[in-house]
Order: structure tokens, then C-alpha cells, then sequence
């Protein structure tokens, strides 16, 4: 069975929930499960270049990171893809406030947001959600690309905003109304 979940997580893009697995094998899938778990752990004691991870709802292989800086260097040959600070802000504020819409984007941020919330719906990293049944805007949300981006299992897993706030933040926000 390892040989088989190795062989279909070769050839994956994005991470393979455990049922699905357990599906293709016709396996239950609570062997799947241990099977990948203990896959997982031969790799990371054996000190491979590559990990398996459970992220996003599913299974997929990764670099090790400590092999990072190479990969990047071989996949991306000088060039950075990196986020601006406008696309980063805005992404923190869906992930917190989700499903959102542009409008309320634009209020958290203070500027127009519409040209960044395009490049993270082209890159992937958000996505519709849905419209707001009152004013009819389309609403937006995370995407699993994101969680697996970032290497969460779900939205549970990203940090606590509060120590960032600053000690008055009920004051601020009856400021800006």
C-alpha cells in the first residue's frame, strides 16, 4: 500500500484528503491514514530531501525545508515572486474577516483594494465565495491554495490577532466610524 500512496502523491498538484485515498486503494481509511503517517516519519528519520504533510484537508509531498533555499534558487533561477505589502495586507484582512467583500476590504484598509484583490484571485490565493444577500456584492474567501501556501490544516491554525492590536482598539474603531 505505501508504494500506491506514493506512486498517485508523485503525481498530485494539490493535497489528496485521506478518503479519497482510501477510495482509489479500496482500503479503509483508517490504514491510509497510519500508512501516511508512518510514511511520513520514515522520511523526516531518514533525512530526505522531501516531507510528506498533511495540510489543507489532505496529502501532499513537499522539500524539506531546510532544502528551501536551493529549491528556490533551481525553480525560480534568480527571481522573486514575492507578495507586496498592499496583497499581504489584504490577504490578512480575508483570512480574518471571512467570507468578505471588496467594500469592506477597502474600509479595514483604507485605500481601494479592487486591482490587489484581482492579482490574489489570479495567483490563486483567494477566491468567490458567494454574494451578500443585502447589497448583492460578491463576497471573497481564502482558498485551499492559500492554506497550503502557508502549510495549515484549516483556518483554525493561524495565529490570534490580539497581541498585534494595539491596547485600545476599541477606541479606534468608534474613530473611524
Amino acid at each position: 500500500m505505501e508504494a500506491a500512496l506514493e506512486a498517485i502523491l508523485l503525481v498530485v498538484d494539490e493535497p489528496v484528503a485521506e478518503v479519497t485515498l482510501a477510495q482509489v486503494l479500496e482500503r479503509p481509511t483508517h490504514e491510509v491514514a497510519a500508512a501516511l503517517r508512518r510514511l511520513s516519519a520514515e522520511y523526516t528519520a531518514a533525512g530526505r530531501g522531501f516531507d510528506l504533510r498533511e495540510v489543507a484537508g489532505g496529502w501532499r509531498f513537499y522539500t524539506r525545508a531546510d532544502c528551501a533555499p536551493l529549491v528556490e534558487r533551481f525553480v525560480r533561477d534568480g527571481q522573486q515572486t514575492r507578495l507586496t505589502q498592499a496583497a499581504l495586507e489584504t490577504l490578512a484582512v480575508v483570512a480574518y474577516r471571512q467570507p468578505v467583500s471588496r467594500a469592506r476590504v477597502a474600509a479595514v484598509r483604507g485605500v481601494n483594494s479592487d486591482g490587489v484583490m484581482r492579482t490574489l484571485v489570479a495567483r490563486g490565493l483567494v477566491e468567490e465565495a458567494g454574494t451578500d444577500p443585502e447589497s448583492q456584492a460578491m463576497l471573497y474567501r481564502t482558498s485551499s491554495y492559500f492554506l497550503e501556501r502557508l502549510g495549515l490544516r484549516d483556518l483554525s491554525e493561524l495565529p490570534e490577532l490580539a497581541p498585534f492590536l494595539p491596547d485600545d482598539v476599541e477606541n479606534l474603531e468608534e474613530t473611524t466610524k
